[in-house]
């Protein structure tokens, strides 16, 4: 996102990490209720039980659309969620505490459009997939090397290999 960023530093997988999730789905969903069109998902490396990743729960939140769902950037304040204007095309993204320190991450994501069926599928293939995980582990763990401190680089790095698991899936 910035030059703030704190290094990429991926870390063994926490099995703490989903109930981490459900905790914070609780408030979250309390929060978005009106906006919610579906449903609130672990997403990322994170949700992939035995990945190695950076320590930061992704989620993605169902809305009807980025319009709709714009004032929910109040309404997340409350809950230490900052809004970044990332990506505003395909979703509203947040993440807290800090944008510099960063234990959660929010996707509010338009049910059923191309990124969240993207999101989805990615992440179910790495969990049914074992030699596809390793793969992505290994190329993370390369472009951490390469990219730690520059947070767009090393997510771009990751594109083609997404992209390829998403067609295939």
């Amino acid at each position: 996102m910035t030059s703030k960023d704190a290094p990429i530093s991926l870390v063994a997988y926490d099995p703490t990490w989903p109930q981490r999730f459900e905790e914070e789905k609780v408030s979250l969903h309390q929060a978005l209720a009106c906006w919610l069109v579906g449903p609130i998902v672990h997403i990322g490396s994170t949700a992939v039980p035995g990945m190695s990743a950076k320590p930061v729960i992704d989620i993605m939140a169902a809305v009807g659309s980025l319009a709709e769902s714009k004032d929910a950037v109040a309404a997340l304040a409350p809950l230490g969620y900052l809004y970044a204007p990332y990506r505003q095309d395909v979703m509203h993204w947040f993440c807290k505490p800090h944008f510099s320190f960063r234990t959660h991450h929010l996707h509010l994501v338009p049910f059923q459009s191309e990124l969240w069926t993207a999101r989805i599928a990615f992440r179910d293939r790495l969990r049914q997939d074992e030699e596809v995980a390793a793969e992505y582990l290994k190329l993370k763990r390369e472009l951490a090397a390469v990219f730690g401190d520059d947070r767009e680089a090393y997510t771009d790095g990751k594109g083609a290999f997404v992209a390829r698991i998403v067609a295939e899936s």
